[in-house]
């Protein structure tokens, strides 16, 4: 049976308990391996929709694994969302074969590679995204704000103890991230006008900034690099809001191919849509205006 898709009303802990296999999985993933929460959401989903395209049991079958070979197979995974994360993915010509992810062609009774996935990166960037919003985020989230808490408290026990190191030591680091699907070591610097969403909220139903970010952090991770809401006195209520996220593949997620998407902000409707910088619209107006123009004055001397 198909939880997510049922006609009646799941409560929490039935919705837990059917996916009790899923959050056993993902709590070793954040709690014993401390891998980050985002990313195993993400990690996760694409298992999920590798099963619903015919890969059976990958999640049991990861599950079976020594904790050791559950993170090895994790790392295989976030090669695989890189691989469906970009349209310009580069990857060492073995890597088109199995060989790049041996444990997870082991794992799966049908034969799958970066090729595989990445020729199918379309419906795989949509499976995962619906995976997402159908199961992990409504499934895992409790757990996730357990490994986010626990890893701040962890970071604030370090940032007392270490001593800053040289910058250009700091410089060859990456940085942590929790998703949107994950970082490549080398992306195009995309504009920012490009990585924005434009969102919309009902008027009457005050929307918060911290709401906005809570909602796409639990869903995506650590994916918004800025939020502009709109400026008004502290007695009205903002009307829509701009989100710059970190890659631009966020926004394909979200969207999964529509025009707009509507979600459910603590009750509050908000509709999202991919942003339009002004100077599109005027040069597309500008245009249409010329046009009418030309057309009417073509008339005029026929």
């Amino acid at each position: 049976m198909d939880l997510e898709c049922s006609s009646f009303f799941v409560t929490q802990d039935e919705f837990n308990l059917f996916h009790r296999i899923d959050r056993q999985l993902y709590k070793i993933l954040v709690m014993i391996l401390f891998r980050e929460p985002g990313e195993c959401m993400q990690v996760h989903a694409l298992w999920l929709w590798l099963e619903r395209v015919g890969f059976r049991n990958v999640v049991k079958r990861v599950l079976a694994l020594p904790n050791i070979l559950i993170n090895e197979v994790a790392d295989e995974t976030v090669l695989c969302l890189n691989c469906i994360n970009n349209s310009n993915f580069i990857a060492p010509p073995s890597s088109f074969e199995n060989s790049e992810i041996p444990l997870l062609q082991s794992l799966v009774d049908k034969e799958i590679s970066l090729q595989f996935l990445y020729e199918n990166r379309v419906s795989a960037l949509q499976g995962v995204a619906k995976e997402m919003q159908d199961v992990c985020v409504r499934a895992f989230t409790d757990i996730m704000q357990q490994a986010i808490i626990r890893n701040s408290n962890d970071r604030v026990v370090e940032a007392q103890k270490v001593v800053l190191k040289p910058s250009s030591e700091n410089q060859n680091q990456n940085p942590l991230w929790f998703g949107s699907i994950g970082p490549l070591n080398s992306r195009v610097e995309v504009p920012a006008d490009d990585r924005t969403l434009f969102v919309t909220f009902s008027k009457g139903y005050r929307v918060e900034e911290w709401e906005v970010r809570e909602f796409f952090t639990i869903a995506y991770g650590d994916c918004i690099e800025a939020l502009y809401m709109q400026e008004v006195q502290s007695n009205e209520q903002a009307l829509f809001a701009r989100i710059v996220f970190r890659i631009a593949s966020t926004i394909d997620m979200i969207l999964r191919g529509a025009i707009k998407a509507k979600f459910t902000i603590n009750g509050k409707h908000v509709w999202a849509r991919k942003f339009v910088p002004k100077r599109i619209v005027a040069r597309s107006m500008l245009t249409t205006t010329l046009s009418n123009f030309s057309g009417e004055a073509s008339n005029t001397r026929s």
